[in-house]
């Protein structure tokens, strides 16, 4: 590389904050587009919830379907669920890119450490 090629610091400077700048607004677009608010409601008949008796209200769980159910479980407080505590529809492990309802239940319920 000869002396006329060589990139002046203002222009390296330059180089550096556009780079820097289209590269957060890469993140920012990605970020947005798997954001939990755009995810779909579990679906009650989905294959894996069905299997799991998934219920969007916990008063619904059938007690002979689902023997380890007590009451006092939902999901708002199991180790799966994810998100913001008090939303209704949140994030959880068991089921990728789908919301379940806080008041929900399903058989992997395991109890959030430090709830009641």
């Amino acid at each position: 590389m000869n002396s006329n090629e060589r990139l002046t610091r203002r222009q390296l400077l330059g180089v550096t904050v556009t780079t820097a700048a289209g590269l957060a607004g890469v993140a920012a677009v990605a970020k947005a587009q798997t954001a939990p608010a755009a995810f779909p409601h579990l679906d009650e008949k989905d294959p894996q919830a069905a299997a799991l008796h998934y219920v969007h209200d916990v008063k619904l769980v059938d007690p002979k379907k689902s023997p380890t159910f007590k009451p006092g479980q939902h999901c708002a407080n199991c180790l799966q669920i994810t998100g913001k505590d008090g939303d209704t529809w949140r994030p959880c492990n068991i089921f990728p890119k789908k919301l379940v309802n806080a008041n929900g239940w399903c058989s992997v319920w395991a109890k959030k450490p430090g709830t009641a």
